[in-house]
C-alpha cells in the first residue's frame, strides 16, 4: 500500500477527499447548512465587534453588558445587524474558500509525503498551508463584506454614523473614500485572517491525528472502523482546540483591524494611532478587547464549521 492510499486507509472513514466530492451538491447543501450555522452565531460577532470599537466612555465594558445594551435599545433584530450583507457575500467567499482549501491541501499533502515526517506534523503543514491558501483568495470577497457589516453593526454606537442598510453603506464609502474605502484595513485583513486560518487548519489537522493516536488507532484502523459519534467527538475537539489557539494569537490584530473598517472618512487613522489610543485607554490588554467574545466564537464557530463541514462532505461523497 502506497503512502497516500495508506493515509485514505488510516482515516478513511474521517475525511473524505476533494476528488471524491459531488461539487455541485456539495456548493449547494453547503450554502444552507452555512447559513444556518452563521444565523446561530452571528450575535457574537455583533457584539465582539462593539467590544472592539467602544471608546473608554462608552458605558457597556463587558459582553454581557453590550448584550443587554443590544437588546434593550433594538431587541432581537440589533443582534442581527449586517446579517443581510454577510450572507450575501458570504456564499460566494466560502465558494472560494473552500474549492482553495481542499485543492491546496491534497496538492500540499503529496509534496510533504516524500519528507517522511510524523503523521500530526503533515497534517499540520497541508492543513496550514491550505488555511492560509484559502484565506488570501476569499479576503478580496470578504473584505468589503466586513468593512459594510461592521459599520451596520457599530451604527448609532458610541458616535458612530447611523445608515439606513447595506446598499447605503456602500454608497457613502465610495462617496467618500472610492473603492479604497471598501478594502479599509485589507492588508490587516490579510495579516489577520491568513495566519488565524493556518493557524486553525494546522492545529485542527494535526490534533486530530494525536487524538485518533491516543484511542489507539495508529496509521491504519485495524479493528472495525470508529462510530460516527466517535468521529464526530473527535472532530469538535479539535475544532474546540483550533479556535482557541486561533482566537488568542490573533485577537490584537482583529481589534486593531475592527478599528480602522468603522472610523469614517473625518476621522482617517492608521494602525500606529489605533495602537497608541488603545493602550492609553486600557494599556496593552486593550489589544485584547473582545477576547471573550471572539474565543467563543472562534471555538464555537470552528466546532458547528467543522462537524457541518465533515458532515456535509460524507452527504456528498460520490458513491463507489
Amino acid at each position: 500500500m502506497d503512502a497516500s492510499n495508506a493515509r485514505v486507509h488510516a482515516i478513511g472513514q474521517t475525511e473524505i477527499n476533494w476528488d471524491k466530492l459531488d461539487k455541485t451538491k456539495f456548493y449547494v447543501v453547503g450554502a444552507g447548512l452555512f447559513t444556518g450555522v452563521t444565523v446561530a452565531l452571528y450575535p457574537v460577532s455583533v457584539v465582539k465587534t462593539r467590544l472592539q470599537v467602544a471608546t473608554k466612555h462608552t458605558l457597556e465594558k463587558n459582553a454581557l453588558a453590550v448584550l443587554r445594551g443590544i437588546l434593550k435599545t433594538d431587541g432581537v433584530p440589533g443582534l442581527y445587524r449586517g446579517f443581510g450583507t454577510v450572507i450575501t457575500g458570504a456564499i460566494p467567499a466560502r465558494i472560494i474558500f473552500l474549492t482553495a482549501l481542499e485543492t491546496t491541501k491534497v496538492a500540499t499533502f503529496k509534496m510533504v509525503e516524500t519528507m517522511k515526517l510524523a503523521e500530526p506534523t503533515q497534517a499540520a503543514i497541508a492543513n496550514g498551508a491550505a488555511g492560509m491558501t484559502a484565506s488570501l483568495f476569499s479576503q478580496a470577497v470578504f473584505v468589503p463584506i466586513d468593512v459594510v457589516s461592521q459599520k451596520l453593526m457599530v451604527q448609532g454606537y458610541s458616535g458612530h454614523a447611523r445608515y439606513s442598510g447595506g446598499l447605503d453603506v456602500v454608497r457613502k464609502v465610495l462617496q467618500s473614500d472610492g473603492i479604497r474605502g471598501l478594502y479599509r484595513g485589507f492588508g490587516l485583513s490579510v495579516m489577520t485572517y491568513s495566519p488565524s486560518s493556518a493557524v486553525w487548519w494546522a492545529s485542527y489537522g494535526s490534533s486530530q491525528r494525536v487524538f485518533w493516536s491516543l484511542l489507539g488507532h495508529g496509521e491504519e484502523f485495524q479493528e472495525a472502523p470508529p462510530s460516527n459519534w466517535t468521529i464526530m467527538s473527535v472532530q469538535a475537539a479539535g475544532g474546540i482546540i483550533a479556535g482557541a489557539t486561533a482566537s488568542c494569537i490573533t485577537t490584537p490584530l482583529d481589534t486593531i483591524k475592527t478599528r480602522l473598517q468603522v472610523m469614517g472618512h473625518e476621522k482617517r487613522t492608521s494602525v500606529r494611532k489605533v495602537v497608541k489610543n488603545l493602550i492609553a485607554e486600557d494599556g496593552w490588554t486593550g489589544l485584547y478587547r473582545g477576547l471573550g467574545p471572539r474565543f467563543f466564537s472562534m471555538s464555537a464557530w470552528g466546532t458547528s464549521m467543522i462537524l457541518t463541514y465533515e458532515y456535509l462532505k460524507r452527504l456528498c461523497a460520490k458513491d463507489e
